[in-house]
């Protein structure tokens, strides 16, 4: 289960009443996260947590590559 753009205590609150479900599902966590708060959605009991930050927030590289004949 995917929690998306949700507070992590509302993250917390949902992952509690999963676990008194008789079946084990993967938990993950996405949108909103940065390296900031990552650790409060960490803590909230989720298996997984996406942090799209550090790809998409990245400062793009101006580089080439020049091939020249041997």
């Amino acid at each position: 289960i995917l929690f998306d753009h949700m507070s992590p205590e509302d993250v917390r609150q949902a992952v509690e009443r999963l676990k008194t479900l008789e079946r084990r599902v993967p938990l993950e966590c996405s949108g909103g996260i940065t390296v900031d708060n990552v650790r409060a959605y960490a803590e909230t009991g989720v298996d997984y947590v996406t942090i799209g930050a550090l790809t998409q927030s990245a400062p793009a590289v101006d580089m080439s590559m020049r091939i020249v004949p041997a």
